[in-house]
């Protein structure tokens, strides 16, 4: 037998490497859920999915409570009865539907909103201290709102209108001054912090030349409540945060990468800038929207994004779950506000009390963390 012709005792090479597989799988450290939608694909955290659901449940629990407490109290029973048309509720339902529900609804849809905006903020700075009214941009709402109240004694509407105005108008001017070939974080927050206290002494000044009645009708809406809340208030309010919180969705993954730094945004097709800014503005819309109607909230914004990604262990700020702990939040600080204390208190009180311990405790872990 020839060489030629000899059979070859090796196999074959192509035949002895391993085929490749079909499909390549990618473990992100987490449990996850992928749906599809054409050439779209969304991944959900399973843990996420499921903080987000408790919460839901919670707020859900913390807005009966509220139905059923006041001078006038009533069971879960009346409640249901009232809510679904019973037609023997008879006062029971205008206490319910008429009186209590619109603010019940407007402290949970504005706590998604605060939360929502400051999940915004602090994923552009990558820091934890940015929110809105840390930055300035509540109190340009604030400011806004304060010269329509003063000035022209205008409508809700027109409130809004202000609060959106002043709110835009502070974040471009903070958005320029903090330019330099790019915004970097730290630097967005020091000139927030800064022009947050020149609009705080206007607003002071605005306030000690104002006629008594405007200042102290001013002064008691500045506290930051929900007392007397319209179902105008509340439903303008909540179409209005609804609308942005889809404007975020389709923003979230641009937003996501510039997490990781504007070249690596870049790299994969961001257009930073636009991006950002797009991001901004929504963010401010928010907080404008909530100011125009409850006043300056404070600390909703600060607490629920770092307090959502300690509870679902995220990499990062989730837009979805900080919107779903500041519903929660505010609605409890309602109920705290209202029935908790000797007194009837606004809702900013509370938040107040309690952020100011959080921000406390935030700046002590964050500076033992970097020691």
């Amino acid at each position: 037998m020839t060489e030629k012709t000899r059979p070859s005792m090796l196999p074959d090479r192509a035949s002895a490497l391993p085929e490749p597989e079909s499909t390549a799988t990618v473990e992100f450290g987490y449990r996850s859920i992928v749906s599809r939608r054409g050439p779209l694909a969304l991944r959900w955290s399973m843990r996420t999915l499921l903080i987000c659901a408790a919460l839901g449940v919670l707020t859900l629990l913390i807005t009966v409570v509220a139905l059923t407490l006041g001078d006038y109290p009533l069971t879960v029973g009346q409640v249901w009865a009232a809510l679904f048309g019973d037609a023997g509720s008879g006062f029971a339902r205008t206490v319910v539907v008429g009186w209590r529900l619109p603010r019940a609804l407007a402290a949970v849809m504005f706590g998604a909103g605060l939360g929502a905006a400051g999940a915004v903020f602090q994923s552009l700075t990558r820091n934890p201290l940015a929110s809105p009214d840390i930055i300035g941009f509540s109190a340009g709402s604030y400011t806004g709102a304060l010269i329509v109240i003063i000035l022209v004694q205008g409508s809700y509407l027109q409130l809004a209108g202000g609060a959106l105005i002043g709110g835009v108008a502070t974040a471009a001017l903070v958005y320029v001054v903090a330019w330099r070939r790019g915004v970097q974080g730290f630097r967005l927050i020091i000139v927030g912090i800064a022009v947050s206290a020149m609009l705080t002494s206007f607003n002071t000044w605005l306030m000690l030349t104002a006629d008594l009645e405007v200042a102290m009708s001013a002064a008691a809406w500045g506290a930051g409540s929900l007392n007397g809340t319209s179902w105008d208030q509340t439903l303008y309010g909540s179409a209005s945060i609804l609308v942005l919180l889809a404007v975020l969705a389709v923003l979230a993954p641009g937003l996501r990468q510039l997490e990781l730094g504007d070249d690596s945004a870049k790299a994969t097709g961001v257009r930073t800038e636009p991006t950002r800014l797009a991001v901004m503005v929504t963010g401010v819309a928010l907080t404008a929207t909530v100011t125009a109607a409850a006043g300056p909230i404070v600390f909703i914004a600060l607490a629920a994004p770092q307090i959502a990604r300690r509870l679902t262990r995220s990499p990062g700020v989730t837009i979805a779950a900080a919107a779903f702990t500041g519903a929660f939040l505010l609605a409890a600080a309602d109920v705290v506000a209202q029935h908790a204390l000797p007194i009837a208190l606004p809702v900013g009180v509370v938040t107040v009390v309690v952020g100011g311990a959080y921000l406390v405790w935030l700046i002590i872990h964050e500076v033992r963390r970097r020691a």
